[in-house]
């Protein structure tokens, strides 16, 4: 598996391609603006793309998404709990930060917990982590983690937007640290890390080592 990403738009966010080289099939994670570059960097690669999959429904996870589907009719994977943030929720916040924004078709198909989304011979296994957006997935496997706007190097995603939970929030920073220390985690924002180097440094993981029990 290779993992290529192109950081977009004014949020600066990370949009990742995963490429299976074997069987010359894609995937795009999160294609959150400047759609010809994401098409470009898809077109380079020379991989068949398979599918869109979204770790949540943020303006700046999906805002390149409607340019990808004109060049590409795959089926968009979206938590339904993130189904008003990803539509007129989208709409409004791009109004308020004055971006310019085209709605992207609906979502094609769910994503929960408890699924296993494949690229070729590659799985991984989606676990819910609302906090940030009620519908905040992260998918990991093969020794690596999509955590969307959950885990950042050295930070967290915001809590402070609407629909947003701090305490959810911590549930699933809990359980995000018991991945192998090893998992390299590909964040919406900034560069990569490692839940190793999260635990030892980020003051929002400190005490996370072990689960929570999971709000009533």
């Amino acid at each position: 598996m290779k993992i290529s990403s192109v950081v977009v738009g004014p949020f600066q966010e990370n949009t990742y391609l995963l490429l299976d080289e074997d069987r010359g099939e894609a995937v795009l994670i999160d294609p959150g603006d400047d759609d010809p570059r994401i098409v470009e960097m898809v077109e380079g690669s020379g991989a068949a793309l398979q599918a869109i999959w979204l770790t949540h429904g943020h303006l700046d996870h999906i805002g390149g998404i409607a340019g990808v589907r004109r060049k590409w009719d795959v089926p968009i994977y979206l938590h339904p709990a993130d189904a008003l943030l990803y539509g007129e929720g989208a709409v409004r916040a791009a109004r308020l930060y004055g971006v310019p924004f085209e709605p992207p078709p609906p979502p094609d198909r769910p994503l929960a917990e408890g699924d296993r989304m494949s690229l070729g011979g590659v799985s991984f296994d989606v676990w819910h982590v609302p906090g940030h957006a009620p519908g905040h997935v992260l998918l990991h496997g093969a020794g690596v983690a999509f955590g969307g706007d959950c885990l950042f190097a050295g930070s967290i995603g915001r809590t402070d937007l609407p629909l947003s939970d701090p305490a959810a929030m911590r549930h699933s920073l809990a359980r995000i640290a018991t991945l192998p220390p090893e998992t390299v985690v590909y964040p919406g924002h900034g560069p990569a890390t490692t839940i190793a180097t999260e635990l030892a440094s980020n003051p929002f993981l400190t005490g996370l080592a072990r689960p929570l029990s999971r709000p009533a």
